[in-house]
């Protein structure tokens, strides 16, 4: 039987000096598809994620999320000797990623100009909260925060409360920017030799997110409406409740669907064409009255019919979830999602999604999800260390190893 093809990053090496979400989740898409992911953790535990929470067999479920398929090891970069292994292992690296605390990487010496001047085809990646420069250059950022200053608090939620998203979009914005900025600059080096630098904020990644909104309010006058789980500027899109108190979410896009939707599940055809509901402005303009003649019909419709009804109608709609229902959904067990990865001290490998991309040809990378320092003595011993001088850099704190 033939060896399956090598993966597409196989032959690059990622070292990132990562923390929490947004960097860890950029390089493990990289380690997804084959690169060699090197994460360099503090010395004293590691990445602070690794204690979000304990959720998973006693790891922290963003952590087992964001890490699986890469090597970690400990090093104290405060230390002379840290940030020289740290350049070693620079020295055979295609990419470079950081996301710590501002002034923490110029203070190390892992500004992007400096790392191309003595590295000269790396790629470094530099993620900031509010940009490396600027006015807020200086400020620490977290996901809530930039959920704050983009203005996405103010239309998420309900009349009377704005809410928090709840998964962490900044964080997950900025890292698939991160993750496809390198992918650009490894393309151009390939190229035409020249390396770009890749630069992501967390509010720049979730401002570009909020273009439509943004759009919306500069040039119709007002911000979009905090409705709950309603669409803020189209109508009907939102949940209603069947008699057996099941939501079901529906979609009308166009004027075709909006009469689909009288016809076929109100049946009230006449509906179709009141001057109140012409057009999608309108619609929304006329929300509560129109939602009042939905969620009317709905409530004496059981769930599948309602389903059914609406499908004939051609409308998009479906129930809303649980997130254990997510877990068991249909799509993810019929079309083969699913796979295992092995966590440290977990009795038995847990599931993980494969990634959202499918490349034909391609079995993503779905390695187990290391230990602080699992890896510290093997790369030091790579880096031409001794047995003695690793035993006396573990022994000065200069670094540390999963024992």
């Amino acid at each position: 039987m033939p060896s399956p093809p090598p993966l597409p990053l196989a032959g690059v090496t990622v070292v990132s000096v990562e923390q929490a979400v947004a960097a860890p989740y950029a390089t493990r898409q990289l380690a997804d598809l084959g690169a060699r992911v090197i994460k360099v953790e503090r010395t004293g535990g590691g990445d602070f994620a690794r204690r979000y929470d304990t959720a998973v067999h006693g790891q922290a479920s963003y952590f087992v999320w964001l890490n699986r398929s890469k090597e970690s090891v400990c090093l104290d970069l405060k230390s002379p000797e840290g940030r020289e292994i740290l350049e070693e292992l620079l020295t055979g690296a295609d990419v470079f990623v950081q996301n710590l605390a501002p002034g923490a990487a110029d203070r190390l010496g892992l500004a992007p100009e400096g790392l191309q001047a003595r590295h000269p085809s790396l790629v470094p990646c530099r993620i900031t909260g509010w940009g490396a420069n600027g006015p807020w250059s200086d400020r620490k950022a977290y996901d809530l925060l930039a959920q704050c200053q983009t203005g996405l608090l103010s239309i998420t939620g309900t009349a009377g409360e704005a809410v928090r998203s709840g998964i962490s979009v900044a964080d997950i914005a900025a890292g698939m920017y991160a993750y496809s900025g390198i992918l650009t600059a490894l393309y151009t080096r390939a190229t035409t030799g020249r390396t770009p630098t890749v630069d992501v904020s967390l509010f720049e990644a979730l401002a570009e997110w909020m273009g439509q909104p943004a759009l919306y309010t500069e040039y119709g006058g007002t911000p979009p409406p905090r409705v709950g789980a309603r669409h803020a500027t189209i109508a009907p899109y939102g949940p209603f409740t069947t008699a057996e108190g099941k939501d079901v979410l529906l979609s009308v896009q166009n004027e075709r669907e909006w009469a689909a939707l009288c016809t076929v599940v109100l049946g009230t055809p006449e509906l179709a064409v009141d001057p109140r509901f012409a057009t999608g402005p309108d619609r929304v303009a006329h929300r509560e009255a129109l939602e009042a003649r939905v969620a009317e019909r709905f409530a004496a419709l059981a769930t599948e019919e309602a389903l059914e009804l609406l499908a004939d109608a051609g409308i998009a709609a479906a129930g809303v979830n649980s997130v254990p229902e997510f877990l068991d959904h249909p799509v993810l067990a019929e079309r083969d999602r699913w796979r295992r990865v092995e966590v440290p001290g977990a009795p038995a490998p847990v599931r993980a999604l494969l990634p959202p991309a499918d490349l034909g040809g391609v079995e993503p990378r779905m390695d187990p999800v290391p230990a602080a320092g699992a890896h510290t003595r093997d790369i030091l011993a790579s880096l031409g260390r001794t047995p003695g001088e690793i035993a006396r850099l573990l022994a000065a704190g200069v670094a540390e190893a999963d024992d």
